[in-house]
C-alpha cells in the first residue's frame, strides 16, 4: 500500500480508505474482520460520518462497541468523520450549533477523545463562513478536530468558506469512479462543442482548483458506474470496459477490482479511494491496485473504453 503525507497535515495517508457507512447492522466479529482486513492490506484510514446507519451516529457506534479501540490502537489509526446533513429533513445545517453538538455527538458514539479530521457533509446553501470558521476554531482549540475538510463542493463553495475559516481545508471528497468521471471528463474536453462532458458545471475545475490548494480528493462511490446505480465490474452495460479491465488485471496479476483503483490512484493529484464494501474479500482486492502503476495508454484506453471522448 503506498502511502502519502496529507498536505497540510502530519498524517501519513494511504491511497485507499475503508468506509464505514454500511456496518450497522454488522456483528462484532464481521466488523473486525473488517477492519483487520484492511489494516492487514495497510489501510489505517477510516471514513465515518454522523448520518450513516438508520439512526444518527449509528455506524460510528458499532464501530466503537465492535473494536473498543485501546489507547494505542487508537493512536494507529485515523479516524474521520463528516457532519452537516440532518437525516430527519433532509436538509444542510453548517450552523455552529449543529457542527459543534454533531462532533461531541461523534465523540461521544466512537469511544475517542478527538477526530483526526472532520469533514463538511456535502454543501449548505444556506452557510455562513463566519459560523464554520467559529466552530472549527473552538472544535481546534478544544482538541475534539485536529483537521477540516469538505465533501462534495465546488471551487467557489471552497473559496466562500476560506473567506473565512483559517484552517486549512485539507480534503475533498467527491464521487468518482472510471465510469462516473465528470470532474475530469470535462478537462479533456474542454470547448469541445457538441460534447456534453465538455459542459462546465458547477465552476469546474474542481480537480486541478484541490490540486494547486493542496487540498486532498478522496474518491467514493468508486466502482459504481453512476449515482448508486450498480457497479460497473462484471456489469453486461459495460462490455468494452470489462474487457480491457479483465486484460489488463490478468497483465497485472490482479483482481478486477485493482485496476479500478489504481484508475483512480493514477491519477497525480494523489487521490484516496473510499472503500464502501463490507466484504473483507473486496477489502483485501481493493487495496491491491495501490501498487499497480497504469501506462498512460492504459489509463486513457480505459477512460475511453468507459464511454469518454478523447477528443
Amino acid at each position: 500500500m503506498r502511502t502519502f503525507t496529507l498536505p497540510g497535515t502530519d498524517i501519513t495517508a494511504p491511497d485507499v480508505v475503508l468506509g464505514m457507512m454500511r456496518i450497522a447492522d454488522k456483528s462484532d466479529d464481521e466488523v473486525r474482520e473488517l477492519v483487520r482486513t484492511a489494516r492487514d492490506a495497510g489501510i489505517d484510514f477510516l471514513d465515518h460520518a454522523d448520518i450513516y446507519g438508520p439512526t444518527v451516529h449509528a455506524c460510528e457506534r458499532r464501530f466503537a462497541e465492535a473494536l473498543r479501540l485501546s489507547p494505542s490502537e487508537r493512536d494507529a489509526v485515523t479516524i474521520q468523520t463528516k457532519a452537516g446533513i440532518v437525516k430527519d429533513g433532509p436538509y444542510f445545517d453548517f450552523s455552529y450549533e449543529h457542527l459543534t453538538e454533531s462532533v461531541e455527538g461523534s465523540l461521544e458514539a466512537l469511544g475517542t477523545d478527538r477526530i483526526d479530521i472532520l469533514l463538511l457533509h456535502r454543501p449548505d446553501a444556506l452557510v455562513e463562513p463566519d459560523e464554520v470558521a467559529r466552530a472549527f476554531d473552538d472544535l481546534h482549540a478544544a482538541g475534539k478536530v485536529r483537521y477540516f475538510g469538505v465533501s462534495n463542493h465546488t471551487p467557489r463553495q471552497i473559496d466562500l468558506l476560506r473567506k473565512s475559516v483559517d484552517h486549512p481545508l485539507v480534503a475533498n471528497q467527491l464521487q468518482l469512479s472510471i465510469t462516473h468521471a465528470p470532474i475530469i471528463a470535462q478537462g479533456v474536453a474542454s470547448n469541445m462543442v457538441g460534447l456534453d462532458q465538455s459542459v462546465t458545471i458547477d465552476g469546474g475545475g474542481i480537480v486541478d482548483y484541490c490540486r494547486l490548494n493542496d487540498i486532498t480528493i478522496q474518491a467514493w462511490s468508486p466502482f459504481q458506474a453512476g449515482f448508486f446505480d450498480g457497479v460497473f465490474l462484471g456489469s453486461d452495460r459495460f462490455p468494452e470496459l470489462n474487457a480491457v479491465i479483465d486484460r489488463l488485471a490478468a497483465a497485472y496479476d490482479v483482481p478486477a477490482m485493482a485496476i479500478a483503483t489504481a484508475w483512480i490512484t493514477r491519477h497525480p493529484a494523489q487521490m484516496q479511494v473510499v472503500l464502501g464494501t463490507t466484504t473483507p474479500q473486496r477489502v483485501a482486492d481493493a487495496a491491491l491496485g495501490s501498487d499497480v502503476r497504469l501506462t498512460r495508454p492504459e489509463w486513457y484506453e480505459l477512460f475511453r473504453a468507459a464511454g469518454h471522448r478523447v477528443p
